[in-house]
């Protein structure tokens, strides 16, 4: 049995982590029985979610896990992909988990108005007088990590720039399909709804997110995504100034 290490539901979705949910949504396209720990994070390998543990073996950060399963349990997530259809696949997953997502980090955990709101909940399990301090040292971490990548080391307006450069493109490139590379979901549309449901929580206020709103073919293909997937999960919150 799998055992998915995860964060687990906060702000009407699944998972808080828009990578753990890409994960979950994979072992359900590949129908693989799992149970999910929230203990998990403290020893996670890589120092982040989501890992897996299967019949012994760790494997972690979520690329890994996909390919783990690909190659233990024959699942191939883009059956049917021609051999350019995959490169245009994993170029987009590319795009959004490497430039798109990196934006969206900067609008949920440094504006302090959907920090707190979104990212402050995480925290509530630490104790009260070390709280702040935990908080304002994770905060450091994450900025940190957004100067390094670069995006960090520009203005709330380039930022904005950049990432509605990568989401107008998705939305192009999904044009009316039902899924990204058509009528079946591949591999990278368990990344990209997993992203857009987590952008679209009302939670955090963002130019993403007005934009994932006025996109008119982004909300509705997430949720195509999410309700096939999710079926036993109530998807109104996430996109209730949606509608």
């Amino acid at each position: 049995m799998i055992t998915l290490f995860a964060f687990g539901p906060y702000f009407g979705l699944p998972e808080a982590s828009p990578y753990v949910l890409k994960t979950e949504l994979q072992l359900r396209m590949a129908g693989l029985a799992y149970t999910k720990d929230f203990t998990g994070f403290p020893t996670a390998p890589k120092g982040k979610l989501p890992y897996i543990a299967d019949d012994g073996e760790v494997i972690a950060d979520s690329t890994f896990i996909r390919a783990h399963v690909e190659r233990k349990y024959g699942f191939d997530f883009d059956a049917g992909l021609s051999a350019s259809e995959r490169a245009e696949a994993w170029a987009v997953e590319r795009m959004l988990e490497d430039h798109l997502s990196w934006a969206m980090t900067y609008f949920r955990w440094v504006v302090p108005e959907n920090f707190e709101r979104g990212p402050a909940q995480f925290f509530q399990a630490v104790p009260e007088p070390a709280r702040a301090g935990v908080i304002a040292e994770t905060r450091a971490k994450v900025k940190a990590n957004l100067h390094a990548m670069g995006i960090g080391r520009h203005t709330p307006d380039e930022i904005a720039t950049l990432g509605l450069r990568s989401l107008v493109s998705f939305s192009a490139m999904l044009g009316g399909r039902p899924y990204l590379m058509g009528a079946e979901p591949c591999g990278t549309d368990a990344t990209a709804s997993a992203m857009l449901m987590s952008m679209l929580a009302p939670v955090t206020q963002s130019p993403l997110r007005d934009r994932a709103l006025e996109l008119v073919n982004l909300a509705p293909y997430a949720m195509r995504v999410m309700q096939r997937f999710y079926p036993e999960h109530r998807w109104e919150a996430p996109l209730a100034s949606a509608a």
